[in-house]
């Protein structure tokens, strides 16, 4: 009888730890990324998990036809690590035999083993399992795992509970037309907007909690910064003296996810040319006061007094970040008109809500702020919106048997990648995204 224990021997070299054979014999894995020929010998490429590996092919020392090999080939390659003052490394492997693990069916459908893989969105995305694989392309997904890790590393450290709420939902938490409806076992159901009304029932659980999970908003944008389905990093913290508390949260949960990003996701960092913001404090500034500033720093006409428009937020940013370096600003105090029902309005002006929004490089990336925590406040502001509250039973379940102070966030994490790396359409930080046009691969 065989038993698992649980240890997987580690059979081959990973790429990284490479340097420290030099001068060995090492077995390493991959797929044939490009093959140069040159007039004696080739250069083949070999793409890893997470670098790109020159290895040298010469009939000298390597005991197989160079013909054998062929771009895409998934294959396991025995080489010897040698020195090399020419190499970005430090070495290259100089292949004495191959295992052939796998071959492609044809070629790929796009040039992917440029520095750039030179073809339309449209392609890029049509072909997405594919494009993928180019070196550039994969580290914007190895960096987005390092802002994850960053914001969750962060946050548990500041004594949050990571939860998973559910994703079919009874009622949306924000409400309006655009949510997806679901014949759920002949029950009306919907996908859900936002974890908003679990992070709040938990906080009265576990006081801190966080989630990075997807959402879902039926909108029909197709625009450059919109998706139906994104990633959302949530947070909702209890026992709150002021809504401010969370905008320090967020600054800290920043700070400390771009600082783990500079210590150990340097090689895409190079890669893509990331230019990382620094940030010491956020400027913060009311709504009214941001759009009398741009109007009159601009000469624009304010058409709308309850929410930014997009050249807005890039006109702010911009002027924010001559004013003081920073490419972060705070915008508080949003009319309640444009905030959901569960936003808190402030004491002192009951048009104002004491929420905000986070703009970066010219985008919205965050909205948060308090919520109401009376159970008689909730129902209030629910009626006087002509809402039905018995629809949202279980939700105000939390408030009638007693919610402290609290408040939390939403941020978007493709819309904060796309911005880090200075893109121009949030899909290409999007694994595979979900817009009005596009539901495969």
């Amino acid at each position: 009888m065989k038993t698992i224990n649980g240890t997987i021997k580690n059979h081959d070299v990973e790429a990284e730890d490479l340097k420290n054979h030099i001068g060995e014999s090492v077995t390493i894995h991959g797929s044939i990324y490009k093959i140069r020929k040159m007039s004696h010998f080739a250069f083949v490429l070999l793409r890893t998990k997470r670098n790109v590996v020159q290895c040298i092919y010469s009939e000298e020392f390597s005991g197989f036809s160079l013909e054998e090999l062929q771009e895409e080939s998934c294959v396991t390659v025995t080489a010897k690590v040698k020195a090399e003052e020419r190499s970005a490394t430090g070495f290259d492997l100089h292949m004495t035999a191959i295992e052939i693990l796998s071959i492609p069916e044809e070629a790929p459908p796009v040039v992917i083993n440029n520095k750039k893989v030179d073809t339309s969105i449209e392609n890029l995305l049509n072909y997405r399992p594919v494009t993928l694989r180019n070196e550039r392309e994969r580290a914007i997904f190895k960096l987005q795992e390092g802002i994850c890790h960053g914001f969750r590393k962060f946050l548990l450290s500041q004594s949050f509970v990571e939860i998973h709420s559910p994703k079919i939902v009874a009622a949306g938490a924000e409400g309006g037309a655009n949510i997806f409806h679901l014949d759920y076992f002949g029950r009306d159901a919907y996908l859900t907007q936002s974890p908003q009304f679990y992070k709040q029932m938990m906080v009265g659980v576990l006081e801190r909690v966080f989630e990075i999970a997807p959402v879902f908003r039926a909108e029909k944008h197709d625009t450059s910064r919109h998706l139906n389905e994104y990633t959302s990093v949530d947070f909702e913290m209890g026992y709150i003296r002021s809504f401010e508390e969370i905008m320090h949260m967020e600054t800290g949960m920043l700070q400390d996810t771009l600082n783990h990003l500079q210590e150990n996701y340097r090689h895409e960092i190079d890669l893509l040319k990331v230019q990382l913001p620094e940030i010491r404090e956020i400027p913060s500034l009311k709504f009214l006061d941001a759009k009398e500033m741009v109007s009159k720093e601009f000469n624009r006409v304010i058409k709308d007094y309850d929410d930014f428009e997009p050249e807005e937020e890039k006109l702010l940013s911009g002027l924010i970040k001559k004013m003081t370096g920073s490419e972060f600003v705070f915008v508080t105090y949003y009319p309640s008109e444009k905030r959901p029902f569960y936003a808190m309005e402030s004491k002192e002006n009951e048009e104002e809500t004491l929420s905000f929004d986070l703009l970066f490089r010219g985008m919205e990336i965050t909205t948060g702020g308090q919520r109401i925590h009376n159970y008689n406040e909730q129902i209030g502001k629910m009626t006087k919106r002509g809402m039905n509250t018995e629809l949202f039973e279980s939700y105000l379940m939390a408030h009638k048997y007693g919610l402290p102070p609290h408040g939390g966030l939403g941020l978007g994490l493709e819309r904060f990648t796309s911005k880090l790396l200075n893109q121009e359409n949030v899909r290409l930080s999007t694994l595979f995204p979900r817009d009005i046009n596009r539901v495969t691969p």
